[in-house]
């Protein structure tokens, strides 16, 4: 037998005990010498051949009575009221309850095929409750995502109607509609190539290109923010490391490390990229001074729409991590974190020099 991912060592492809066997065979072989006994008490005593005739008919009937009895019980104990059990969890299960848990039959050790069709039961509906929470909450983020910038769009556009406003005013109030505009925008992008990526509707294009220039044109990029809020820009990185992967998707990766980076660093702080390699591997950390997270933020920043700053106050949808790490999956790579309040944070993501599935093919 085929063993599942989580499954116990060994599961009983059978529900009759040998027990029950020896019982069966007992019983029987019991019943068979008190009927012969029956028949030479009849011969002994001179019983008349009517009686001799309904004795052992009565004792047969008992046996008969007596065993079908005793299988209808192991029957209901071993195969009815179990399944009927599973039976009552699937309804409720059905009528929307993901609370349901079945205990199996058996303790570990002593498993057999309906306890590991219970335990799959089990593991169905805790993964149907975990999928139906990440539903809710992704409704409830991506109404609050998309409400906020219509909101700044509405009330601006209102102000616009107001007479008599200055041209300094209708600046500022167009500038926020076409920054709330903006926000909107690369929410449905984020969300679309997300949704494409986890369905793999999108399949990285590796190629042979010079990552260290991937990460110094991506840096350049933030030049005006870093200047702007009067950070120190730091990079370690080497002169030239090859690798084969899809270097659009891996921008993205990099452009979205070095933003958090920047956005959660205060003015006078410093943000390090650092590049390193071996023959079969790049690493390269993205770390910064600024506030840090606790233990669990840390846990959650890779789930979508998830901002550890719950107030929504900096700007962002919280997809941007959620679309790295599903890049860095795809791309046979990894993604980790080091961080603490008040100490900034670090982003380590570590990408094989060419995708092993490429090579095999």
């Amino acid at each position: 037998m085929k063993k599942r991912r989580g499954a116990p060592e060994s599961i009983k492809t059978s529900r009759f005990p040998i027990s029950i066997f020896f019982v069966f065979l007992g019983t029987l072989l019991l019943v068979s010498g008190m009927h012969t006994g029956l028949i030479l008490l009849g011969n002994e005593e001179e019983w008349s051949t009517f009686v001799q005739v309904m004795v052992p008919i009565v004792y047969w009937s008992l046996v008969a009575v007596g065993l079908t009895l005793f299988t209808r019980r192991e029957i209901r104990r071993n195969y009815e009221e179990p399944l009927l059990k599973l039976r009552e969890a699937t309804e409720k299960v059905a009528n929307g309850d993901f609370s349901v848990y079945v205990p199996p039959l058996h303790i570990p050790g002593q498993l057999d095929y309906l306890d590991a069709m219970i335990l799959d039961f089990n593991k169905m509906v805790e993964e149907l409750g975990s999928i139906e929470t990440l539903k809710t909450d992704f409704v409830s983020n991506v109404s609050h995502e998309i409400k906020t910038p219509l909101a700044v769009i509405h009330n601006n556009a209102a102000l616009l109607d107001r007479p008599g406003l200055s041209d300094d005013q209708r600046r500022e109030y167009t500038e926020n509609i076409r920054h709330a505009t903006k926000r909107l925008s690369n929410l449905v992008v984020n969300m679309l190539k997300l949704n494409r990526l986890e369905k793999q509707v999108i399949h990285p294009v590796p190629t042979p290109y010079d990552l260290s220039a991937q990460l110094c044109s991506c840096a350049l990029q933030f030049e005006d923010l870093w200047d702007k809020k009067d950070i120190e820009f730091e990079a370690d990185i080497e002169d030239r490391a090859m690798i084969q992967a899809d270097e659009g998707l891996l921008e993205l990766v990099w452009t979205n490390l070095l933003s958090n980076a920047i956005k959660f660093t205060p003015a006078g702080g410093t943000v390090t990229v650092t590049q390193t390699s071996t023959p079969e591997h790049i690493t390269v950390c993205v770390a910064d001074t600024g506030c840090g997270m606790a233990e669990r933020t840390k846990k959650r920043i890779f789930e979508k729409f998830y901002q550890g700053d719950s107030s929504h106050a900096t700007e962002g949808n919280g997809l941007g991590l959620a679309l790295a790490q599903r890049i860095l999956q795809l791309s046979e790579g990894t993604i980790t974190v080091k961080s603490a309040p008040g100490q900034g944070s670090a982003f380590t993501v570590t990408l094989p020099r060419s995708l092993h599935r490429e090579e095999d093919q």
